[in-house]
């Protein structure tokens, strides 16, 4: 319900904005912007489900292999201790269990393309345990805002986006970013916690929340011991060694489990052509309505006016300049990418506002397209408050993003 009228409220503001653009500052070509916006954005949402086609084919076909295999519920048993407690209307050793490990593993390690699939993956199994299938359930929630808090402990693109543009030293943001993405995550999963009266002080998370933070210490150790150029190698070598070990791992355990591997794989991928096709109205939606908000110029005259009321008060407006990056990363991940290149363009890549826009880039996940993908996917309507509390964890993310820029740079 809150998708829906954060929908309408997109192409309202778009239309008022649009008429004062055109009777007060006489931009007569504001409308065509914003029918042109909502064509590209309609082709967008489609080239990106295409896109998602053969990715989702892929990974649900090697996942069909784990599940078939029994490597899904060894990952079951493996994090059980954990979200047991996180997830708990979820039965003891079920196959989802395995799949949302895999897909918060793929999340830490930076392999969007293959995060995607295993948590559509999960999304499908999270529905069979779901007694209304029209609304989100406690467990789809908690898994939909962690995904939108965007933990991630390697920023191997926004590394190398900075390196691109000529950052004497592209991995000053790596800390920062590991900060901040923590305590979005953090708020997530606090936030959810709140709402479902789940106790958070329980033992299992103590340890695994104090285990993780000791973890992220012991990683920005070893990085800040290394030059850039081996952050860089020895990080996308791990991952990318990691991933095909998985798969051959799942392939060798289709073998001694004595299925045909090949059929199996064939299965997955079925589901994932049919995964794909389903999500595109729902895409095509959200992004028509972001490309129509923003084609108006209505965040043009939200970050003016953020600027005049931080100045009014007599605090400091660097951060400022970072702002699109910030407004636009809950909306659209490309659209922030973009918002971050240009601000590194602009100020620089060394500068406050550059870095800024790097750490914010990697602060959280994009919210409503999460939102739109994963809900879509299954076809739920009522997502409770998982937008409320995934925009929570995104304003702590970009507070936080802002307060390791000044205590850093």
């Amino acid at each position: 319900m809150v998708l829906n009228y954060i929908w309408i409220a997109f192409f309202l503001i778009a239309f008022v904005v649009a008429i004062g653009k055109l009777v007060i500052g006489g931009d007569t070509a504001v409308f065509t912007e914003i029918i042109n916006a909502s064509f590209a954005s309609a082709k967008t949402g489609f080239e990106i489900s295409l896109g998602l086609t053969g990715i989702l084919s892929l990974w649900l076909g090697i996942m069909k292999i784990g599940e078939k295999g029994g490597v899904i519920q060894a990952f079951a048993r493996l994090a059980a201790p954990v979200f047991s407690k996180l997830f708990p209307d979820i039965p003891r050793d079920h196959p989802v269990t395995g799949s949302i490990f895999m897909n918060l593993s793929a999340n830490l390690l930076g392999l969007d393309n293959a995060a995607t699939p295993m948590g559509l993956k999960a999304m499908q199994q999270l529905q069979e345990l779901n007694p209304n299938k029209e609304s989100a359930s406690n467990s789809m929630v908690m898994f939909l805002c962690i995904n939108a808090s965007g933990l991630t402990l390697i920023p191997i693109t926004i590394m190398m986006y900075r390196a691109q543009l000529g950052a004497t030293n592209p991995s000053d943001v790596f800390l920062p970013i590991m900060l901040a993405t923590f305590t979005s995550t953090l708020v997530a999963i606090l936030a959810v916690c709140v709402r479902q009266k789940i106790n958070i002080l329980q033992r299992n998370l103590i340890l695994f929340f104090g285990g993780l933070g000791l973890f992220i210490g012991g990683l920005v150790w070893l990085f800040n011991s290394m030059e850039q150029e081996q952050v860089s190698l020895y990080s996308t070598l791990f991952a990318n060694t990691l991933l095909f070990t998985i798969i051959c791992g799942f392939i060798i355990s289709g073998m001694r489990k004595k299925i045909n591997v090949y059929d199996a794989f064939i299965e997955g991928a079925k589901e994932g052509f049919q995964t794909a096709i389903t999500i595109i109205p729902y895409l095509v939606a959200i992004l028509v309505g972001i490309g129509v908000f923003r084609a108006s110029g209505a965040m043009d005259f939200i970050i003016q006016g953020v600027r005049f009321g931080i100045a009014s008060i007599g605090l400091n407006t660097d951060f400022v300049e970072a702002l699109p990056t910030m407004l636009m990363k809950p909306l659209s991940g490309s659209g922030a990418r973009g918002m971050m290149l240009d601000a590194m363009n602009t100020y620089g890549a060394d500068s406050f506002v550059g870095r800024l826009s790097s750490i914010v880039q990697g602060s959280c996940d994009t919210t409503f397209y999460v939102v739109a993908l994963y809900y879509g996917s299954v076809g739920i309507r009522n997502t409770r408050y998982t937008v409320q509390c995934a925009l929570l964890a995104d304003l702590a993310g970009a507070i936080a993003a802002i307060a390791m820029a000044y205590l850093f740079f």
